[in-house]
This record gives structure tokens, C-alpha cells and sequence, in this order.
């Protein structure tokens, strides 16, 4: 089927996953004010497979549109396959959150309204981020997500650390906000247009004023650099990852990071090829200092929340590691990275949901100890998740980093590929310092982890989860295709840049 964009009713067959995710993000937030629970209304277990259903719903349009060409137009919303794969990991984030805090949010009395309609507006936010190719329309997915994040890291109101979690997000990401978009002012000014292709065809020409399209990287890269979490741009996220009700920092941490990696590729490796050695030194001094310093602090980590929050921070800097490549075979393993992490993350926090019996206790590593006797299964999982996590053979955060690495060294980045390693060997130590307490140590008491029930939601998570990387550690070819076939779709500054590099 064929889209024309110079007709503006195709533009509603060309959003239809964002356009049912809102339609359905206000149906259950209706559903869930309407009626008690007590009163005939739904409960929130049943919010929970209602908001579900809608990203199935949404998955089906976003396979829908592989079978769609688009033709005319602006070029302001984007059907390619980069925009389709990238819907592909919110709605697999979303509904991956959603299974491992069914249970959560019952027991801790969250409004479970309010708190997966919240969710399904923030994917729609980041729909709109990967789903475009214009400064503006990127800013405003950047707002509807971020809003709904800081609302979503505050909803446990009976918890003093998630009210300060969303202030703290709050804050530093508004700060944040007003770098990003002053650095889309001098865009603007210096090319006389948001589009994307549009700035990158004038830099080409020489139609752009390069001191302050310097600038304007430079602003665009620290708001860009706080929304993924990148050094020094990292400061609100152990906090708030702490604070933040537990299924939530799964989704900001997976969703989020994936949405603000897609909008960076698009920008910089699309619209800023052609002065690749202005922005190439910042990234690569984010991707080493990111590399570095949370592997650093993540070793000295005594809570688990904080631990994978430092844990994050450090993968943020071994995909920044990709865009520094900057070419087709680092862009594809970005993708394929992107929901290889999704997938460990969103399962690691799924057992710390159970360990800590459905709430926010129980999240030191000695809490772990004996736990992998007590609850194999759970053990045997979580084990799987922080080898993932950590690239251990076998799993596929290890053919994830594999594939940075060989991209990495195609743009003949050799000092950012051994600090890649050797960061990645470092972090070995906390992740094995979990599986350690799990296996090796006694449990303080027989029954310390005959309590811990992961519900059936959660269980269909974690299979899922543990399958898929599995799967993907052995047999990535298949995803690796899909991947590249994304990548082809969009202008990415291809081949060896090592004439490039200073």
C-alpha cells in the first residue's frame, strides 16, 4: 500500500500504533477513575491486561506498515524500517514492564490507571522520537515521554523516595530540556530549517554556519547525553532508579534509553555525517568517561537498584560507542543491542521485584544470599539475565557487544574497542558478585526465600526473557538481518572513517 503524505488524511494510517496506544491510554485511565474496584469496577490486574491488549493492537499496526510505502510529502513522520524495528522495542519494553508489575502494583495500591495510562503515553513520546526526521516533532515525543516519566517515577505517593525520585527527574530533566532545545535554536538558525535532511543537504552545500552549528551539537549532545544516561550527565539517574517504584525504573531504563538512542542516531548519523569531526571528539571522550566511571562506581554498589542503575550508565557508554563508528555494521549492532538490553533489564528487575516480595525491601546483595537454592528456578534466571548483562558467551549481550566491537573496529576505533573490553571485564565483578551471594552463600535462615512468588504474569516475562537471549546468544542471524535491513533504510555514514578520525 502506498502512502502519499501530500494528502494529509494518510498521515492517520501512517500513526496508526501511536493513535491506538492514545486511544487506548485514555480508555483505561476512564476505566480506572470510573468505578472501585468494590463497586463493579475493574481491578488493576485487569487495567493492567486491558493495557496490554492495546499494545498488541498497536503491535499489529506497526506490522501493518511494514507493507506500507511511503511517497510525498514533508517527510515529517517517517515510515522506514528504522522507525518500525525501534516501535518494535517500546512496545516490547511496555509490555514487558507491564507483566513483571501486575502484582507490584497491587500490592503496593498504586493507581494502576493512571499508572499504565502513563505508560502507553510515554511509548506513544517515544514513538514519536524514533518515528521522525524533524528537530521539532523529536522535542515534543522528547516532552510527552519525559512528562509521563516524571509522573510515573512519583506514583507510589505512600513512598518518600518516589516523590523525591520524580522531583529529581523533574528538575534536572527540565534543565536538560532547555539545553536540547536552545541547541535546536542554533540548528535552526545556522540552516533555516528543523528537517533533518534538509540540514544535512545544506551542510553539505556549505549553506550552514559552522561555529554555530558547533554549538549547536554541543547543546544537542548534553540533552541527548541526560536522557540516556551518559558520564557526566548521569546524576539524577541512581537516585531516581533507587526511588522509583521498581517496575517503573525497568521501563525508564530499557523504553527511555532505547527512544533517546534512536533520535540520537537519526540526528547525528543522518543530518551531521558531513561534519562528522566536529562531534566526533565529544562522543568519543562521553563513550570512554561513561565506559569508565560507572563500571567504576557500579564495583562498590551494595544495593541491587543502585548496582544496575550504574549497570546502565555503563551500557549507555557501550552504545554511544556505536554512533561514535558512525557506520552501517555499528548502527545495526546498536538496534540489535538496544533489545538484547531490553530484554536482560527488564528480566533482572523482574526477580528484584520478587526478591523484595512485590515492593521496595530486601534490595541489599547480601538479601541474596542462598537464594538460588531456595527459589532455583528464579536463581537459575536472574543468573542468565547478569551473564547477559555482563556478555558472557552463550547469551546475547554477548554477540550485542561482539557485533559494537566489530563495528567499532571497522571505523578503526581500536582505543574505544579495549576500553569497550576491558570496562566489560570489570564489570564482571559486580554482576558475578550477585550470582555469587545466590549460589555460594548460605541463606541467613531455611525459609529467608520460601516466601518469594513470582505471579503468572511475571513468569511469562521471564521465560520469555530468558528464551529470547538464549535464542539471540546462539542464533543471531535472524535478528542481525532485521537489524541491518532497518539500517539500510535510512542515510548512515557508511564504510571506513579512519581518514576521518584526528
Amino acid at each position: 500500500m502506498e502512502l502519499d503524505f501530500s494528502s494529509q488524511s494518510h498521515f492517520l494510517f501512517a500513526l496508526l500504533p501511536e493513535i491506538i496506544l492514545c486511544v487506548w491510554g485514555m480508555l483505561v485511565l476512564v476505566l480506572g477513575v470510573w468505578k472501585k474496584e468494590g463497586e463493579g469496577g475493574p481491578s488493576p490486574s485487569d487495567l493492567g491486561v486491558l493495557s496490554l491488549v492495546g499494545i498488541l493492537l498497536a503491535a499489529g499496526a506497526n506490522g501493518w506498515l511494514y507493507g506500507v510505502t511511503q511517497t510525498g510529502g514533508d517527510g515529517m513522520v517517517l515510515v522506514d524500517r528504522l522507525r518500525l524495528f525501534a516501535n518494535w522495542i517500546f512496545l516490547l519494553a511496555g509490555a514487558l514492564s507491564i507483566l513483571i508489575s501486575l502484582a507490584y502494583v497491587t500490592r503496593q495500591r498504586i493507581q494502576a490507571g493512571e499508572t499504565y495510562s502513563l505508560m502507553l503515553f510515554a511509548m506513544v513520546g517515544m514513538m514519536m522520537m524514533g518515528g521522525t526526521q524533524n528537530l521539532i516533532v523529536i522535542f515534543l515525543g522528547l516532552e510527552v515521554m519525559s512528562i509521563a516519566i516524571y509522573a510515573l517515577a512519583a506514583m507510589n505517593r505512600r513512598d518518600r523516595k518516589s516523590a523525591e525520585a520524580g522531583l529529581k527527574y523533574f528538575l534536572l530533566g527540565a534543565f536538560s530540556t532547555g539545553f536540547f532545545l536552545y541547541g535546536i535554536a542554533l540548528f535552526y538558525g545556522a540552516s533555516g530549517t528543523t528537517d533533518i535532511s534538509e540540514m544535512s543537504r545544506a551542510v553539505v552545500e556549505g549553506a550552514v554556519g559552522l561555529p554555530l552549528l558547533a554549538f549547536g551539537v554541543a547543546f544537542l549532545a548534553i540533552g541527548f547525553g541526560f536522557k540516556v544516561a551518559a558520564v557526566p550527565f548521569h546524576m539524577w539517574t541512581p537516585d531516581v532508579y533507587e526511588g522509583a517504584p521498581a517496575p517503573i525504573t525497568a521501563f525508564m531504563a530499557t523504553g527511555v534509553k532505547a527512544a533517546a538512542f534512536v533520535a540520537f542516531l537519526r540526528v547525528f548519523l543522518v543530518a551531521f555525517d558531513s561534519i562528522y569531526q566536529t562531534w566526533y571528539p565529544i562522543l568519543w571522550w562521553l563513550a570512554a568517561i561513561t565506559m569508565v566511571v560507572a563500571n567504576l562506581i557500579a564495583l562498590v554498589q551494595s544495593n541491587v537498584k543502585r548496582m544496575l542503575a550504574y549497570s546502565s550508565i555503563a551500557h549507555a557508554g557501550y552504545l554511544l560507542v556505536a554512533l561514535v563508528a558512525a557506520n552501517e555494521t555499528a548502527s545495526a549492532a546498536l538496534l540489535f543491542y538496544l533489545l538484547v538490553y531490553t530484554l536482560m533489564n527488564v528480566g533482572a528487575f523482574g526477580i528484584v521485584i520478587a526478591v523484595a516480595h512485590q515492593g521496595e525491601d530486601r534490595l541489599q546483595i547480601e538479601d541474596y544470599a542462598g537464594f538460588g537454592w531456595q527459589q532455583p528456578l528464579l536463581g537459575v534466571f536472574l543468573t542468565v539475565f547478569l551473564l547477559s548483562l555482563a556478555g558472557f558467551p552463550g547469551t546475547g549481550g554477548f554477540m550485542g557487544k561482539i557485533f559494537l566491537l566489530q563495528g567499532a573496529v571497522a571505523s578503526d576505533l581500536w582505543t574505544l574497542a579495549v576500553i569497550l573490553v576491558l570496562a566489560t571485564v570489570f564489570s564482571y565483578w559486580y554482576y558475578l558478585r550477585v550470582v555469587w551471594f545466590m549460589w555460594m552463600r548460605e541463606a541467613p535462615s531455611p525459609d529467608a526465600h520460601t516466601s518469594v512468588v513470582a505471579s503468572l504474569p511475571m513468569r511469562v516475562a521471564l521465560v520469555s526473557a530468558v528464551a529470547l537471549i538464549l535464542y539471540l546468544g546462539v542464533f543471531p542471524g535472524a535478528l542481525l538481518g532485521l537489524v541491518e535491513r532497518s539500517v539500510d533504510s535510512v542515510s548512515i555514514l557508511g564504510g571506513s572513517l579512519a581518514a576521518l578520525i584526528p
